[in-house]
């Protein structure tokens, strides 16, 4: 495992779309595990490949119940609707405010090449769609509402 730098806004692969994994293989199992470590020492929520150069369909979430890795994922269902808070470690000290469904159900593959159907409400949610977005060259900038102002920047950064 390795950490690998995270590819920032104005990169131009990030608004690129990933192609699918055909093969599941070790070079796979290494990106994943890279993902993984790289979002944990981040202090991220998710982390998708090409926030890390890698222009196939991947990515990691992790938000506080341990990492879920999703290979070729698709959104299959959406439900309700949230405006919340969101920012990208592609996009640092950039928050804005964005509306994204409160319930989310997708497919996707695991690193062994098993298909999985997986449900999601609240951050979890927000947190397959942020993260099969950039699987998409789509970052979160161009679907907000509006940006957070450097004052609410401020009072976020006190609550923290």
């Amino acid at each position: 495992m390795a950490l690998r730098n995270i590819v920032k806004e104005g990169d131009p692969i990030l608004l690129k779309k990933c192609r699918p994994y055909e093969k599941f293989d070790k070079k796979l199992w290494d990106l994943l595990d890279d993902l993984v470590e790289t979002l944990a020492d981040s202090g991220g929520v998710g982390l998708a490949a090409p926030q890390v150069g890698v222009m196939r369909r991947a990515c990691v979430i992790d938000v506080g119940d341990g990492p879920v890795e999703f290979v070729n994922p698709e959104i299959i269902e959406t439900e309700g609707e949230q405006e919340v808070q969101e920012g990208c470690l592609s996009c640092p000290d950039q928050f804005g405010i964005i509306r994204r469904p409160q319930h989310v159900k997708a497919r996707y593959f695991d690193r062994n090449g098993e298909e999985h159907i997986i449900e999601g409400d609240d951050l979890f949610a927000q947190a397959m769609c942020h993260e099969f977005d950039h699987l998409d060259g789509i970052i979160f900038k161009t679907k907000v509402i509006r940006m957070l102002s450097d004052e609410e920047l401020r009072e976020m950064r006190e609550e923290e």
